[in-house]
């Protein structure tokens, strides 16, 4: 008899691979952005689909500002229009949005309009979805840490860990990075401590529900112990058989 795999609670990605996409098919690369808009669309419905509770991505990093001036503003506008095209519908599909990161380097258009998104999915409960969006891990740890400086609160890992900007969200059972690359990228480097991570070779706009289903199937097989031994977990779980 076949068992149904465990499926994450929370599952992060790293959306890689969108410019070498759109290269290969010799395409602009914000040609492989744009398609990379329909893929999220297709692993959010997925991930909701499947049970997941939370997912959150990796859109655009704080030092993703380095690469060219019309790649940069061109990723802007696709912003601003994925967010009108965008949120109708998953308002409809009780997906609920964050977008996490530092806003006060973003155009007031865009503010407006990640705020005006976040509001109106704000009673949704199938999904959380949050987007990282001018988003670094140390940029997250520094910010947290000067919060509760400012407030003269004690700097512990508690206090900390409340302070992050994805403090509403558990930790991410298992991140996923495709396009072939094996790092983190300053993504959520706090939260990732005990995270399971799962690299895939396809570029993001390939990641598709059976790559999805392919990276569940692997996080379900590993054994997760946080810090513990395999005879502790298995005598804190009796009906659990190892395989």
């Amino acid at each position: 008899m076949s068992v149904s795999p465990v499926v994450p609670h929370h599952i992060a990605i790293v959306m890689d691979g969108n410019g070498r996409w759109a290269t290969r098919r010799f395409l602009p690369r914000l040609a492989g952005h744009k398609q990379g808009v329909d893929s999220l669309r297709r692993c959010a419905r997925a991930c909701a689909e499947r049970g997941v509770a939370v997912l959150t991505v990796f859109a655009f990093s704080s030092e993703n500002w380095n690469r060219p001036a019309d790649e940069v503003s061109g990723l802007m506008e696709l912003l601003a229009l994925a967010l009108a095209r965008e949120v109708p519908q998953l308002k409809k599909d009780g997906v609920r949005l964050f977008f996490v990161g530092e806003r006060a380097g973003l155009s007031p258009k865009v503010r407006d309009g990640l705020a005006q998104a976040e509001a109106a999915t704000a009673e949704n409960t199938r999904l959380v979805l949050n987007v990282c969006f001018n988003y670094g891990g140390r940029w997250d740890i520094a910010q947290a840490a000067a919060a509760l400086a400012a407030r003269g609160e004690p700097i512990t890992e508690a206090s900390l860990h409340g302070a992050m900007a994805l403090a509403h969200v558990p930790d991410p059972d298992l991140v996923i990075r495709t396009g072939g690359e094996m790092r983190i990228s300053n993504f959520l480097l706090w939260q990732v401590a005990y995270s399971e991570l799962y690299f895939s070779d396809r570029l993001w706009p390939d990641f598709d529900e059976s790559a999805l289903d392919e990276a569940i199937a692997v996080y379900s097989a590993r054994e997760r112990r946080f810090g513990k031994t395999s005879e502790q977990i298995a005598s804190a779980h009796p009906d659990t058989v190892a395989g």
